[in-house]
């Protein structure tokens, strides 16, 4: 056992305590996770802060139109990144407009997608995510990999049974599921849990926010997995605490250390991690390189 006070998760808590396999577990999943981006007019001067070959996945905003998500991920995979755009079931028109997405995404060599139900009403024929995962197996999509969300954490507007309802159905369609934002380390391992208890077999990534400004994470955690931006700070008062007297960037040390037993538990099949970036790139990359120099110097230590 390594007590890690100082290093890993000093910002938070003192005396944070790690086995060889969880310190093993959390620099696997930190050597190649994914990367989220938005899809702004900023993001391809930011990109150049993430390693070469990265996982990048692109999300898609119900402010901008579908083709804004292809066009960036159309340029990451150009410039040699694994790019994943988000395809938002709300925002496809029809099955022609799939189509027609579809064939951007192969021509790009885009092997990799993310299918959520987005926000907003539905512009087409596709109300959430599970009619755009059936539509994609009719036209024989070809992706090598298709993840879908999952919310330990609930969801703003849809119950938890309906949210496990269609989870199962969705699963015949995925290849992986991803955690969407959370700051609590064990509703997300109970979560997991409790899904491998019933034969839940999907493999899962987990989300967790890079190092980002306070403001904007309190502002999108806010939106994000939770029911009202109340229930969210009075189920967080710590976290917005030590938000409050950080004096900078949040970063998920402890998070991920209170993660690492989940992590390298096989029952938990957890197949790496998502960094939610808010397009806090640079601080973010410059976080994980810390993390693994931190780790490894852990690790020659033992």
């Amino acid at each position: 056992m390594i007590a890690v006070g100082s290093r890993l998760g000093a910002r938070f808590r003192q005396g944070v305590s790690l086995d060889d396999p969880s310190l093993d577990a959390l620099l696997r999943v930190l050597t190649s996770p994914a990367f989220e981006v938005l899809p702004l007019d900023s993001t391809d001067i930011r990109i150049g802060a993430l390693p070469a070959g990265a996982d990048v996945t692109v999300t898609a905003s119900p402010s901008k139109p579908i083709e804004r998500t292809i066009e960036l991920a159309e340029r990451l995979q150009g410039a040699g990144f694994h790019a994943v755009p988000h395809l938002s079931a709300r925002m496809v028109r029809d099955t022609g407009h799939l189509r027609e997405l579809l064939s951007r995404t192969r021509d790009a060599g885009i092997v990799e997608v993310f299918v959520v139900g987005g926000d907003g009403e539905p512009s087409g024929d596709f109300p959430d995510g599970l009619s755009l995962l059936r539509a994609l197996t009719d036209l024989d999509h070809g992706f090598r990999q298709v993840g879908i969300p999952c919310y330990p954490d609930g969801h703003a507007s849809i119950p938890d049974e309906a949210l496990l309802d269609a989870l199962r159905a969705k699963a015949a369609f995925a290849t992986y599921m991803t955690t969407q934002l959370c700051f609590d380390a064990g509703t997300i391992d109970r979560w997991i849990r409790a899904r491998r208890s019933e034969g839940f077999a999907l493999p899962v990534v987990l989300g967790v926010p890079g190092s980002v400004e306070p403001h904007r994470l309190l502002a999108i955690g806010a939106r994000i997995g939770v029911r009202d931006t109340r229930q969210f700070v009075l189920k967080n008062l710590g976290l917005v605490g030590r938000l409050l007297r950080s004096g900078g960037f949040y970063r998920p040390d402890e998070l991920l250390a209170e993660l690492a037993p989940t992590i390298a538990d096989p029952a938990a099949n957890v197949r790496g991690l998502h960094i939610y970036t808010f397009n806090q790139l640079a601080a973010t990359e410059s976080w994980r390189a810390d993390q693994l120099a931190t780790l490894r110097r852990s690790t020659s230590a033992a």
